[in-house]
């Protein structure tokens, strides 16, 4: 029988049955190949129904809550929801050098030395390498198994007669089936190694976790069902020139995708940072205008950053707008909002705002502390160094209310800082701190009279 070829999007998975030069999903260039379909005996193994697969009533269905396993990085289990569920599968993406292998190896060394077989596979380099970097991250154990390959028949008889823990696999665009014609990394390889590993995780419990390339736009390279396959998506964020990485979960089944993890890049490897506010505002220089602090909630975690702006006189052609941490776009309104309610002539001037220490902010809770940092640049005076500003910024220059303001200004309160401003609203309900100063304001005109004095 003549089997028909399709041809595929290797950057989205969009499939056409004739060839062309742009995908009409997603609109890239020059991504079509050529993929045969798979032949049906190929398939039979994945399509083969498990005795445990069976229709039962809900009612019936056991309840009890599975026993998550500890990894012993507190940072790691809290992005994960407490731990690793038996049979789930992780997927974890970053850009490349961003400390995705070196995370999972600790995670894998930590196991280990609880005498738990875990199981590291890499396609991308070789056991004598992968020896070297576990001695420098202090992950030797005769407990941690590895081995180098890329044939993912191989890799499923290895675990099957193994029967470790946890299994790390990196990376999963490295892998292949060699039935299947396409090259490694292509959709259909992608798609169908991890349909076969997401199954031997379910079949036999064993949690796996997958290492995933990004693409240049940051999400895992493949077709989106790869991100549909397993149970929670984590990405490993951060610029390569920072010491800070933030672990952070888009997607997860067992857990809250609102909470982050905090690592610090060091020579033995990622370690974490139980209280990074404190790190974060270590070296902040006070006296000095265009500095704010603000605080964000990252899940249920309150993080105080330090807002920095520069406000210069342009001196040739059209201002420079710049943002680094914090929405480009965001910046112009708080700018915009500025010029219109509050009166201030930006129009020839360079704004330059950066978030301290490479963490990128995208609550609008922080909208006050920008202006701030902005206004105190541009009339060259420096804001009190133990006030902390809270607030969102409407486009009428009022202040809104955001959630979790208790939880904010007891972080603020613990951090030594003595005065909060706040949007009137979120002094209801709630029990202020002793010993800090909660302020209300209704708009940015407020903000700065309080902050500057009405000269």
């Amino acid at each position: 029988k003549r089997t028909v070829s399709a041809y595929v999007c290797q950057s989205c998975g969009h499939s056409a049955a004739r060839w062309f030069g742009r995908c009409a999903a997603c609109g890239e260039w020059n991504t079509c190949v050529e993929e045969r379909p798979q032949a049906p005996d190929s398939r039979r193994e994945h399509l083969t129904v498990s005795p445990r697969a069976q229709l039962q009533p809900i009612t019936q269905v056991d309840d009890q809550d599975h026993e998550r396993l500890q990894i012993g990085i507190s940072e790691f289990d809290r992005v994960l929801g407490g731990g690793i569920m038996p049979g789930s599968v992780v997927l974890v993406g970053g850009d490349p050098g961003i400390g995705k292998s070196t995370l999972l190896l600790q995670m894998a060394g930590q196991l280990a030395a609880s005498d738990f077989r875990i199981a590291y596979i890499s396609a991308e380099e070789s056991p004598a390498q992968i020896r070297l970097r576990a001695g420098r991250l202090g992950a030797l154990c005769e407990s941690l198994h590895v081995m180098a390959e890329t044939s993912l028949a191989a890799i499923l008889d290895q675990l099957r007669s193994a029967s470790p823990l946890a299994v790390v696999i990196d990376s999963i665009q490295t892998i292949y089936m060699p039935e299947l014609e396409s090259a490694p990394g292509s959709v259909t390889q992608v798609r169908e190694c991890a349909a076969r590993l997401v199954y031997l995780a379910k079949e036999s419990g064993i949690p796996t976790f997958l290492v995933g390339h990004v693409t240049k736009e940051g999400t895992v390279a493949g077709p989106r069902v790869l991100e549909h396959l397993v149970d929670t998506v984590l990405y490993l964020e951060g610029e390569r020139h920072h010491h800070f990485r933030i672990l952070r979960a888009a997607k997860n089944r067992f857990g809250s995708t609102n909470e982050i993890g905090i690592f610090e890049m060091r020579d033995q490897g990622l370690i974490e940072v139980s209280n990074p506010s404190k790190l974060l505002l270590a070296e902040r220089a006070e006296g000095v205008s265009g500095s704010a602090i603000v605080c964000s909630m990252e899940g249920t975690r309150p993080l105080l950053i330090e807002i920095q702006a520069l406000v210069s006189r342009s001196s040739f052609g059209y201002p420079q707008r710049v943002a680094t941490g914090i929405d480009a776009k965001r910046l112009s309104i708080i700018i915009a909002v500025l010029e219109k309610r509050c009166g201030h002539d930006l129009s020839s001037e360079d704004i330059f705002v950066n978030v301290v220490g490479g963490i990128r902010l995208d609550e609008p809770a922080v909208d006050m502390g920008v202006g701030l940092a902005i206004i105190s640049s541009f009339r060259n005076k420096p804001i009190d160094a133990k006030t902390v500003a809270i607030g969102e910024v409407g486009l009428g220059g009022e202040i809104r209310p955001v959630n979790q303001i208790d939880r904010r200004v007891a972080e603020a309160r613990s951090l030594g800082f003595e005065q909060c401003l706040v949007a009137r609203s979120n002094l209801q309900g709630w029990k202020r701190p002793e010993g800090m100063e909660v302020v209300g304001v209704g708009g940015m005109e407020a903000v700065e009279a309080l902050a500057f004095g009405s000269s």
